[in-house]
């Protein structure tokens, strides 16, 4: 019965898409994606893809340089990152949408956590060292009055499956993103979430939300191919909707393709801020994220902040 659920909503999303869209691009487009949370409002587009949609779900290390190389047409990948790409081809790829908010927890097996003060004097145990996630937590710190390098101890492990792995020997903070963070919760006793550094974030006013994925194109595609573009952005929009709709439904689909385990991806999804922002608001949040960067490490954008042609506003 669950299965027979499943796909009569999907086969529901499948025609109302084909039935309010074009068939398919004009020509073949080839989209990127990593195999974590940033592709997740994908799921639905890719099942349901004209035949000459083609997608490459692949490891992180991997995209940047098929982008570089022309292999990919447009592409899911952190916001950072699209950013240093821009300054590293000299403006070569232009940002679509928004596609992923903030989506890091603090986590703890005890119960002394409240509130970010209650950080002072802990051992957070953490993934991401010198990324995003690591800059974050430092702004949210610094913003508290709390010096990361003195009132409290970071220990980076390589993957949350070393810092889970840790936990269940010794228990205590941690600080992981979605969907790693429910993984950890069913396997590790007593974890609990108790900061969501997203509204940690907003709490500070001045720096707006945080943005953790994009959606990207060339600038040479996106120049040549304007349709077949806003036909990839209608598909992805209606995928994004259906997947924050259909959690249930959206987690077999997230499974099929190696993001998160069925069961973790159901619970997961509603946590992990899946979205597609575009136009002026996605400029507007998108700069105030990089400037936070910018000033906290310049090299994690690229060594500049990009300029306006790199927001695709239209």
């Amino acid at each position: 019965m669950r299965r027979l659920c499943f796909t009569s909503i999907l086969l529901v999303f499948i025609l109302c898409a084909c039935a309010s869209s074009p068939s398919g691009p004009k020509g073949s487009v080839r989209i990127g994606a990593m195999k974590g949370a940033t592709t997740i409002g994908l799921v639905g587009f890719i099942e349901e893809a004209a035949s000459n949609v083609n997608f490459e779900i692949v490891a992180p290390a991997e995209i940047v340089p098929l982008l570089v190389r022309g292999e990919l047409d447009m592409a899911a990948i952190p916001a950072n990152q699209a950013a240093a790409l821009y300054n590293s081809t000299n403006g070569g790829v232009c940002v679509i949408a928004i596609n992923t908010l903030g989506l890091t927890y603090i986590l703890e097996t005890g119960n002394e956590i409240q509130t970010i003060q209650n950080l002072r004097g802990k051992t957070i145990v953490a993934t991401g060292k010198s990324t995003p996630a690591e800059i974050t937590l430092r702004h949210i710190l610094k913003e508290n009055g709390i010096d990361p390098d003195k009132d409290l101890t970071l220990e980076f492990k390589s993957e949350p499956a070393e810092a889970v792995a840790y936990l269940k020997q010794n228990g205590g903070v941690a600080m992981l993103p979605q969907p790693f963070a429910t993984t950890a919760m069913d396997n590790v006793e007593g974890l609990r979430e108790v900061l969501d550094l997203t509204a940690e974030w907003e709490k500070l006013g001045s720096s707006g939300t945080l943005v953790i994925g994009v959606f990207v194109a060339r600038a040479e595609f996106l120049e040549v191919n304007p349709d077949d573009v806003a036909y990839i952005i209608e598909q992805y929009k209606k995928s994004v909707s259906w997947v924050n709709e259909n959690p249930a439904e959206a987690a077999p689909l997230v499974e099929k393709h190696g993001i998160a385990q069925a069961d973790v991806a159901e619970r997961a999804i509603p946590k992990c801020n899946v979205t597609y922002i575009g136009g002026a608001e996605m400029k507007q949040m998108l700069e105030a994220y990089l400037n936070v960067l910018y000033e906290s490490d310049p090299k994690s954008v690229g060594g500049a902040l990009p300029g306006d042609d790199f927001y695709h506003v239209r």
